[in-house]
């Protein structure tokens, strides 16, 4: 018998429409390639002499100078779109139920982020792909200048990187203990299939949960010394990485970790339990 919270749980879920749940599924397709094609560059970056490390913006680029870039450039943005409504309904509707407690917040608050970041993405890849702009630069460095501008905007920013580093820890657990296979319909899945969801979840939600810390922790740092400039994203978090002792060694790791988030977000497009609506 479903606890009473469980079945609220379920009446929000029906309230979503099935082509917003469509939709969702090709924004997770959608998000997953571009993280393959971040993984990769990053990893041409890594053994390459000659590669560049690049971040989302950057792929959108790289993308729209290959045969039928635009096609797929168009896809990738009707993607994200579907992505970007699924994120801010997860954050407004709570159709998984995550809660009002102080993590189901933190996790709420990070849809509502990501949904921003992605956005701007989105509308970079329609610019890129209908020839009326680039992709633009450092997203979150627009976001925290942004910010910075309103009442108490130093403190905002802070506390937006206090959410990206918590949202960042979150994945990295849920990659360790493995929380993210109650999200498939594993019943659907072949052997095979439950195989690769497990491994390409644990190491790819362990390199991005790294990764968003670091990125969090550039917000607070632009908080700290009032620089937007400080903020750097995905793009940035990997150059800082490469910049370390043995940089390319941990640089070439993130990078393969990226490409299997890529591999997890593409089969939570097929198999995440979204079974509501008609």
């Amino acid at each position: 018998m479903n606890s009473p919270s469980k079945a609220l749980a379920m009446d929000k879920m029906e309230e979503v429409k099935p082509w917003v749940r469509r939709f969702g599924r090709f924004g997770y397709i959608a998000k997953g390639i571009v993280y393959v094609l971040i993984g990769v560059l990053a990893a041409l970056a890594a053994f390459g002499p000659k590669g560049d490390i690049t971040g989302t913006s950057g792929v959108l680029r790289s993308i729209s100078e290959k045969p039928f870039g635009e096609v797929v450039l168009w896809l990738i943005g009707i993607g994200l779109v579907g992505y970007i409504v699924w994120e801010l309904i997860r954050a407004v509707k709570d159709p998984e139920y995550d809660g009002t407690d102080a993590k189901g917040l933190v996790k709420r608050a990070g849809y509502f982020i990501s949904a921003i970041i992605y956005a701007n993405l989105a509308y970079a890849a329609f610019k890129l792909a209908s020839h009326t702009g680039s992709a633009g630069g450092n997203s979150e460095k627009t976001i925290s200048s942004k910010l910075m501008e309103q009442p108490f905007g130093v403190w905002l920013v802070g506390l937006v990187g206090v959410i990206i580093i918590g949202y960042g820890i979150h994945e990295l657990y849920s990659g360790v203990k493995e929380k993210f296979m109650s999200r498939f319909k594993t019943y659907e899945m072949n052997p095979e299939e439950r195989k690769i969801a497990r491994l390409s979840g644990k190491i790819g939600l362990s390199a991005r949960g790294i990764v968003l810390s670091m990125v969090g922790y550039f917000f607070i740092r632009t908080a700290y010394t009032h620089n937007p400039n400080e903020s750097k994203g995905l793009e940035g978090a990997l150059t800082e990485l490469a910049a370390q002792p043995f940089g390319r060694f941990l640089l070439a790791i993130v990078a393969a970790g990226l490409v299997l988030y890529g591999v997890y977000q593409i089969i939570r497009g097929r198999y995440q339990h979204m079974n509501f609506g008609k």
